[in-house]
C-alpha cells in the first residue's frame, strides 16, 4: 500500500533507481519476501540439524522459529498482508515456494531420523508439523496487541517470552514421542 515516492524517501534512494533496480513497487514487494523468507530459511540450515540427534534438531528448530518470529515481526506482518492479498506473490515467486518447499524436505528427513532413532513417533507430516510451531509462533507475534487489549498480557514481556519459547517447544516434543 505504500507510494514508491515514500519508499524511496525512507530508504534514501529515488524513484528511478527502485524501478531501475527492481521494475516497480511489485517486484519490489515480491523480492522483499523473498529476502524475508530467505532469511529464515537460512537459519534454519545454519543450525546444522542434520548433524544434530534427531532431538535436540528438533528442539533447536523450535527454538530458532519461535525466535525468529519474535525478533522479525515485519516478517510476520508482511506475511500476514501476503495472506490477505491471497499468497498472489508468493504464488508467483518459484524463488519462496522452492526455499520453502527445503524446510519441509529438512522436516521430513528429521522426522525420518528420529523415527528410525525411536524417539518420535511413525506417521507425522512434516507440513503440519511445520504448520504446528508456525501457528503458535506467528499468532503470539501477529496477535500481540489484540491479546494485550483483551487480556492485558505483553508477549513482548522477557518472562512471557521465556514461558512461550518453553511451552512451544514442550508441546512439540511431547506431540512427536513415541506411543508408549
Amino acid at each position: 500500500g505504500g507510494r514508491v515516492d515514500d519508499i524511496a524517501a525512507r530508504t534514501r534512494t529515488t524513484k528511478r533507481m527502485i524501478y531501475y533496480y527492481f521494475g516497480g513497487k511489485q517486484e519490489l514487494y515480491a523480492a522483499v519476501l523473498e529476502e524475508l523468507y530467505g532469511g529464515m530459511r537460512d537459519a534454519e540450515q545454519a543450525l546444522g540439524p542434520e548433524t544434530l540427534p534427531p532431538t535436540d534438531a528438533m528442539t533447536r528448530l523450535v527454538e530458532l522459529t519461535f525466535d525468529h518470529h519474535a525478533a522479525h515481526p515485519e516478517f510476520v506482518r508482511l506475511v500476514s498482508v501476503e495472506n490477505i492479498h491471497e499468497g498472489r506473490q508468493v504464488a508467483a515467486s518459484p524463488t519462496i515456494r522452492a526455499r520453502n518447499a527445503a524446510v519441509i524436505g529438512l522436516m521430513a528427513r528429521l522426522l525420518q531420523r528420529g523415527e528410525e532413532a525411536g524417539c518420535f513417533r511413525p506417521g507425522v507430516d512434516p507440513l503440519d508439523l511445520h504448520m504446528l510451531i508456525s501457528a503458535f509462533c506467528f499468532h503470539r507475534v501477529s496477535n500481540r496487541y489484540t491479546l494485550r487489549a483483551i487480556f492485558g498480557r505483553d508477549n513482548a514481556a522477557p518472562e512471557v517470552r521465556a514461558q512461550h519459547r518453553r511451552m512451544i517447544v514442550d508441546a512439540v516434543m511431547r506431540y512427536l514421542r513415541p506411543e508408549a
